[in-house]
This record gives structure tokens, C-alpha cells and sequence, in this order.
């Protein structure tokens, strides 16, 4: 059974950091395409970032500059850094993936697997 183990989440200040983890079993890791989603209370869970199997990333504009997608695949292991941290980014983020190939995929109902999700909190 595929899982994900979501860590790094916490009450932080704007303007500070926080580097999240997703740790992965029963997956082939290497070879899907792995992402971060969040979700604020009341809003629809929305695309953060992506990395393919190849290495390639893609950001939503809101974090661009701030955010970086990362993989460790002798670890299972996905990674976002978060610098800068605003009160917006306040949320439950998720780790997902799908095995598609190609162009980053930045609907939700695009991935197969999801964790259950860590809470970021940003105070003013």
C-alpha cells in the first residue's frame, strides 16, 4: 500500500522558513512525477509545485522565487523549501503523485496518491 509520511509543518512568523518532507513507501518513487498541493480552510486544494522524474519543476505564480521542489531518489524522499513565508500560505499541504510523463499536470484529479498532509501557519 502506497504511503506517504508528510513532515516540517508548523507555527512559523511571516518572512521566516520551513522545509517540508514527503516520505515515500511502496512506490516507485523515481519514476512518478511528484507534487505539492495546499488547502486553506474554505478554498479548493490548489497546485503549489512539481517535479517529474526528470527533474523538471514548475511552480504556481504565487510562490515563484519563494518556494523550490526538490526529490531525493535513493530516499524516497520529496522535499519543498519555503522562504518568505506569507500569511497566505497558511494551509494543510499535501504531497501527491502521478505516473504521467510529459507536461506537469496541476489538477488535483490528476494524482493518484496522496498523504494525509502537514499545517503550515504563518503569523503577521
Amino acid at each position: 500500500q502506497v504511503q506517504f509520511l508528510e513532515s516540517g509543518g508548523g507555527v512559523v512568523q511571516a518572512g521566516d522558513s520551513l522545509r517540508l518532507s514527503c516520505a515515500a513507501s511502496a512506490l516507485t518513487f523515481s519514476s512518478y512525477t511528484m507534487a505539492w498541493f495546499r488547502q486553506a480552510p474554505g478554498n479548493e486544494r490548489q497546485f503549489v509545485a512539481a517535479v517529474t522524474a526528470s527533474g523538471s519543476t514548475s511552480y504556481a505564480d504565487s510562490v515563484k522565487g519563494r518556494f523550490t521542489i526538490s526529490r531525493d531518489n535513493t530516499k524516497n524522499t520529496l522535499y519543498l523549501q519555503m522562504n518568505s513565508l506569507k500569511t497566505l500560505d497558511t494551509a494543510v499541504y499535501y504531497c501527491a503523485a502521478n505516473p504521467f510523463v510529459g507536461t506537469i499536470r496541476t489538477s488535483p484529479t490528476d494524482y493518484n496518491y496522496w498523504g494525509k498532509g502537514t499545517q503550515v501557519t504563518v503569523s503577521s
